[in-house]
This record gives structure tokens, C-alpha cells and sequence, in this order.
């Protein structure tokens, strides 16, 4: 008898009838012959509704108290689906992350996972029984509930699947699969029937909401394949897995659009050594991510340094350069909060030279301007101007042929 990883979003338990939606397709799972643990988030917006409520009674809550906040909407979750599936006549129990065997370390809101123990879980499903576990916790090294950020239910799930051995991580989520880039964008987009992992990592951290890219990592180190699908539909939706062979033409396998960055720029900082530590350092102190870094030519010993970070993080970066610009004697901190990332991605770019000045010239032709440009072996991406960013999706979508079906990719 397989085991099987089932998670659930938020969307996907937002009310009574999609919870009873959501037993269903787990009761199906089960009496299909599989043992099943499933991996729940909060309900519908509940997560967001918990942030605004403590942003109104305290300007700086610490970690501990909003992970023991944030928590509570998982629990609901876990709760309610364990009823609905018990009182259709099949047994479940809900277990927290902690009761799972979930262990973190000690980084509150954005913990990471350390092991994972699972002696409950395996005593339950013995007993014929569907686990509920909650996602985005585990217990940390003071026994405090810790939250592993955005998208950690996806990662509780995948971890969960490595440790358990589990044939299939499936996330059920409200679209019905990966997509060349976001169907709200461009209508024409395609599913993606497979995908790699190191494609969907690059669309995941490029700006692709689908997954959190934490989990196709971890899904990536352990071998695990992850069924991206839609919990309202019983296609079949995205098999993230080990390499996929494709057609030689399918150069380009998507397009990411991240609309909301910022981008920072120190003007008139010293050319020496150890000025980028004592920029960058201090940010990831404060936990704020930087991805995208230029830094122009010096002039008369000076140069400037531009770096782009998500928005919701631009206040925070600002001030956490306010502190250090006067000892990097900067001669001006500015930060653009107009600007949008679009990405393309795809593991044939490594054999097809011209595909970045392809897209250059594409968005040349329209008139959008790059800001910064960042490479890797499978991605290019650039910072365009907020209000040009679904235009360039639309422009590289169609240059690339992305909107043409594509035929069913095999396994290697």
C-alpha cells in the first residue's frame, strides 16, 4: 500500500463546503487502496486577516508571539477537515507540527526545518487512519512554535513525503497546473504537463506564486515528485520532477513576472574593498533578501551599487541603510518602488545561443527599457518599469511560441 502526501491550500479550505470538497478527494485517496497524510494551510485568508489584526494592537510584535498567532489558522484547518472526514465514516486524526515530529531551528516566522520525526504519524496510519498535519510549523529548540514564512506548507508537505517515503507529494492548490507564465496575463498560456526542478526553481524564485522555492529544493535533494494540481478539478496537472526530455525546439519553458520590487541604488559609495559586506550584511541581518546586484564602473574612486529586493521589504532595507550610509560616506540612498521583474526560463537556453539577445530585441522593438539584467545557466532576468511589465510578458510569451500546445513530454 502507497503512501501518499496530499496538501491543501488555503483557497482550498476556505469555507465548509470546500473543506467537505477537500475530505472528499481525500476519502477517494484512501479507499483508492493508499495510505494517506494530508498537509493543510489556514483558511482562505486567515493568515492575512491574524498579520493585520497584530499590526493594529503593536507596531513591533515579537517573532514568538506572532508565530504563536500565526499558528492558529493551521490548527483551525486540521481541526475542521478531521470532522468532515470522520463523519463521512473514515477515520482521521489532526496532529499540530510539533505532535507531527516537525523540529525547526530558532529563526521566528521564518524558521527552517532540522528533522523531522515522525513515530506519531507511522502510529496512526498502523491504526488505518488519514493524518492531518498542520503546515508551516515545527517545534524549535526552546519548544516554542516556530512558522517557516510564506509558502512553508508546501515545504512542511514536501519534507513530510522525503521523510515518509511517500510515491507522490500531491499540492492541490486553485489552478490546474504550472503555466508557461500567469494565465491572468496572457489567456493564451499553456499548462506545463512536466517540469524540472531546476526550471521551477528558477520560476519559483523569479516570481512564479505556484510553489515556494524552499520546497522544490528540499523536493529536488531528496528525489521526491510533486503533482501540482487543482484541488476543484481531477485533470491532471504538473509533475515536478528528475530532468525531462523535451522537443530540441523548446528552448524557453516559461516566463516569470514579479510585479512587486523595488530597486535600491547607493550613489557615490568608495570603490575599496569590504564596502559590499558592510552593505549587504547588515541587510541579511535583518533578514531582507536581496536578489538582483550591479555595480557600475568606478569613477574617480567612486562607484554606485543597485540591488533590487521585494517591496514589501523596501522600507525596511531603506532604513536599515540610513544607518550605514554616513559610514559609507554615500552620497545619495534612492529607492524605485515602480519596478517589475520578468524572467525567462528553461532548461534549452544552455544549448541555444541568442536567446538573451532575443529577448533584448524583443523588448527593445516595444520600447521598454532594462534597468538590470541577471543571468544563469536556465534564466535571464530583467527590471523593467512597473507599468511595462505585463506588456514584455505578453511580447516574450509570443516571441518564444510559448502559446502553442505543446505535445506530452516523457521522463528520461
Amino acid at each position: 500500500m502507497s503512501l501518499v502526501v496530499m496538501k491543501f491550500g488555503g483557497s482550498s479550505v476556505a469555507d465548509a463546503d470546500r473543506i467537505k470538497n477537500v475530505a472528499g478527494r481525500v476519502i477517494a485517496t484512501r479507499k483508492a487502496g493508499h495510505r494517506v497524510v494530508v498537509v493543510v494551510s489556514a483558511p482562505g485568508d486567515m493568515t492575512d486577516d491574524l498579520i493585520a489584526m497584530a499590526e493594529k494592537i503593536a507596531d513591533n510584535p515579537s517573532g514568538r508571539e506572532m508565530d504563536m498567532l500565526l499558528s492558529t489558522g493551521e490548527q483551525v484547518s486540521i481541526a475542521l477537515l478531521s470532522m468532515a472526514i470522520n463523519h463521512c465514516g473514515v477515520g482521521a486524526v489532526s496532529l499540530t507540527g510539533p505532535q507531527a515530529g516537525i523540529f525547526a531551528d530558532h529563526d521566528h516566522t521564518r524558521a527552517r526545518i532540522t528533522s523531522i520525526r515522525p513515530r506519531k504519524i507511522f502510529d496512526q496510519l498502523k491504526k488505518g487512519r488519514v493524518v492531518i498535519v498542520a503546515g508551516f510549523q515545527g517545534l524549535n529548540p526552546n519548544e516554542d512554535i516556530a512558522t517557516l514564512g510564506r509558502g512553508g506548507s508546501d515545504l512542511t508537505a514536501v519534507a513530510l513525503a522525503a521523510a515518509l517515503k511517500a510515491g507522490v507529494c500531491e499540492i492541490y492548490t486553485d489552478v490546474k497546473g504550472v503555466y508557461t507564465t500567469d494565465p491572468r496575463v496572457v489567456p493564451t498560456a499553456q499548462k506545463i504537463d512536466r517540469i524540472s526542478y531546476d526550471e521551477m526553481l528558477e520560476l519559483a524564485g523569479a516570481g512564479t506564486q505556484v510553489m515556494q522555492a524552499r520546497s522544490i529544493e528540499v523536493g529536488k535533494v531528496y528525489g521526491v515528485d510533486i503533482h501540482v494540481r487543482s484541488s476543484f478539478s481531477e485533470d491532471e496537472g504538473t509533475l515536478i520532477t528528475a530532468e525531462v526530455a523535451r522537443m530540441e525546439d523548446i528552448v524557453v519553458s516559461g516566463v516569470a513576472f514579479d510585479p512587486k520590487q523595488a530597486k535600491i541604488t547607493l550613489r557615490g559609495v568608495a570603490d575599496r574593498p569590504g564596502i559590499a559586506a558592510r552593505i549587504f550584511g547588515p541587510l541579511a541581518e535583518e533578514g531582507v533578501n536581496v536578489d538582483m546586484i550591479i555595480q557600475s564602473a568606478p569613477t574617480e574612486a567612486r562607484n554606485d551599487i543597485s540591488f533590487t529586493v521585494a517591496r514589501s521589504d523596501g522600507k525596511k532595507a531603506m532604513g536599515v541603510l540610513d544607518r550605514v550610509a554616513s559610514d559609507l560616506r554615500a552620497e545619495e540612498v534612492a529607492c524605485d518602488d515602480k519596478v517589475a521583474k520578468v524572467s525567462i526560463v528553461g532548461v534549452g537556453m544552455k544549448g541555444h545561443p541568442g536567446v538573451a539577445a532575443k529577448l533584448f530585441k524583443v523588448l527593445a522593438a516595444a520600447g521598454i527599457n532594462i534597468d538590470m539584467i541577471s543571468t544563469s545557466e536556465i534564466k535571464v532576468a530583467c527590471i523593467v518599469g512597473e507599468s511595462d511589465g505585463p506588456k514584455a510578458v505578453r511580447l516574450i510569451h509570443k516571441a518564444f511560441d510559448l502559446e502553442k500546445p505543446r505535445a506530452k513530454a516523457r521522463a528520461r
